[in-house]
This record gives C-alpha cells, structure tokens and sequence, in this order.
C-alpha cells in the first residue's frame, strides 16, 4: 500500500533537512511562457541559508543555451547555482560516437545541442544512427506523424538517442509533445532507445558531480532534494536514484488532479499507487 504523504505548504519546513536540491526547471520554476515567482524566490532563499540548488532538465539544448531562456522568463539567477540538462548528456554520449552520420528528429531551435562535434547530417536512409529532440512542428504534429519514419527506422534497426525523455510539457496552458513520447513509440516498434534524461541515472549522476565541486565534496544522498512535477521522470528517477523527493501537484499531472489550486487528494494517491511509488513530500507548488 502507497501511502500519500500529506501537503506541505511551505518549503521552509523541509528545507533544513538538505544540503542540495535538484530542483526540475519546466513545470516548477517557470510554465514555458512565465516564471513562476514564489519558486524562485523559495530556491534563492535555500541557497542563502547555504544549500546548494542544481537545476536539472530534460531540455534537449545545452545548459548554457538553457539559461539564457530562462533569463528571458526573468528567472533569477540567485536561485540556483547551476544547470544539468539532458542536452548534456546528449552531447556526452553523441561526442563518443565520433565520424558517425546522424538523421536528427526535432525543431530547428534544438540544433545548439550538436554545436562543435563535428556529426555529419545526412537522410535517414544513409545514418549510422538517429537522435530524436522533438517534434519538428509541437504545435501541429503528435507520435503518430512520425510513424512512418520510425517503421524505416525499425525496419533498418537504428539506434535512437532520445534528447528530451519528457512525454508532454505545459506551454502556457497547453501540453506539448516531446521527444520521449516518439522515442517510447520507437521502443513499442522493438527499436533500441537511449534515454538520455531524466528519470535515467546519467543525468543525475552528472548533477551530483557539480554540486560535489561547488561543495568540496559530494552531499550524502539523505541531504538531497529532488523537486519535480513528473510522476513518470521526476519522482521516478528521484526514487530509484535513492534520493527524496518533493513533488508539486501544479505542474504537468494538474489536470488529472482536478483543481490546479485544489488537488483531489484521492486522485493523487490514486497516481502514486499505480505508479508504485510516492514522494517524501508533496506541495500545491514551491513556496517558501
């Protein structure tokens, strides 16, 4: 039996028991369209109380390419110390696949993850393999657009670097599909797909070696905090990278929960039971 930890109002109340945070960035410190004050402002305060705050995304892009989104959402940069995306970790495992031909699914926007590794790009039909950002237009396309190309895929047994595993994302007041949700339609096809983000160790491994160089030393896994609004990435990798989590109701699961404001509690424990899991704590959305 999951039981349902009860809401947490203010983030002050568990902020004592952590030296960092892995706090996700889309869904808790901003909706893609605004930042969301009150978060920012509750991570600027752990950071002056001497917590270490890590960001950590599944952002197809680089880290450095990321922030400068958020400083156009006017999101401080007194509230966290660093940034790890899934671009990241996308250029790691792409720069160890050097003098390959890669066929890129995703929008234009995206093309800073491949800046200076040199790949060649090249149609589908000539690729040694195929990293998947997104889709090309998320405004107007779903998975099933992409059918086709992923049979062509399967049929020729191409290995997929997934750059984004997030399954949806809320754009304002709209869920956008993402990358995950084609890579995890290639796995239904029998494809081989390599996660490059969340909820998958690498990324939290490689969040985990920055907050150990800004802190003399890597934080016991008890005193990190992850913060996130995914049940299927957040929590998940949280809970099986043997870390806590604090999960916030006003994110991507909103509607399922009914009342964004006001979340039908039974609702969550339902999500937490058939998910298998549950959270340290769970909070409407971040304040301190």
């Amino acid at each position: 039996m999951i039981a349902t930890p009860s809401f947490t109002e203010h983030f002050s109340t568990l902020a004592g028991g952590y030296d960092a945070v892995l706090s996700d960035v889309w869904g808790v410190i901003h909706n893609g369209v605004t930042a969301t004050p009150a978060a920012c402002d509750a991570l600027t305060r752990f950071r002056e109380a001497g917590g270490t705050v890590m960001l950590i995304t599944n952002a197809p892009r680089p880290g450095a390419v990321v922030i400068k989104f958020l400083d156009n959402l006017k999101v401080p940069h007194s509230a966290y110390d660093g940034i790890v995306s899934s671009g990241d970790v996308t250029r790691s495992a792409m720069a160890a696949r050097p003098d390959k031909s890669v066929f890129h699914i995703g929008p234009p926007r995206d093309l800073p993850i491949f800046d200076g590794l040199g790949l060649r790009f090249v149609p589908l039909e000539q690729a040694d393999y195929v990293v998947c950002t997104g889709l090309r237009n998320d405004e107007a396309e779903t998975p099933e657009t992409y059918r086709a190309e992923l049979d062509e895929l399967r049929r020729r047994d191409m290995f997929m670097l997934c750059g984004n595993p997030d399954l949806v994302v809320e754009r304002g007041d709209k869920l956008i599909y993402c990358a995950g949700a084609i890579a995890d339609l290639y796995s239904t096809l029998g494809g081989n797909v390599f996660y490059a983000g969340k909820p998958h160790r690498p990324i939290y491994e490689l969040a985990l070696e920055r907050v150990a160089a800004l802190r003399g030393g890597p934080p016991a896994r008890k005193r990190v905090l992850a913060i996130g609004d995914s049940v299927r990435t957040d929590l998940r990798g949280a809970t099986d990278f043997g870390i806590d989590c604090l999960f916030v109701t006003a994110g991507i699961h909103a509607e399922e929960l009914g009342d964004r404001h006001a979340p039908d509690p039974a609702a969550l424990g339902r999500m937490f039971a058939d998910a298998g899991i549950a959270p340290k704590a769970v909070a409407r959305r971040l304040a301190w």
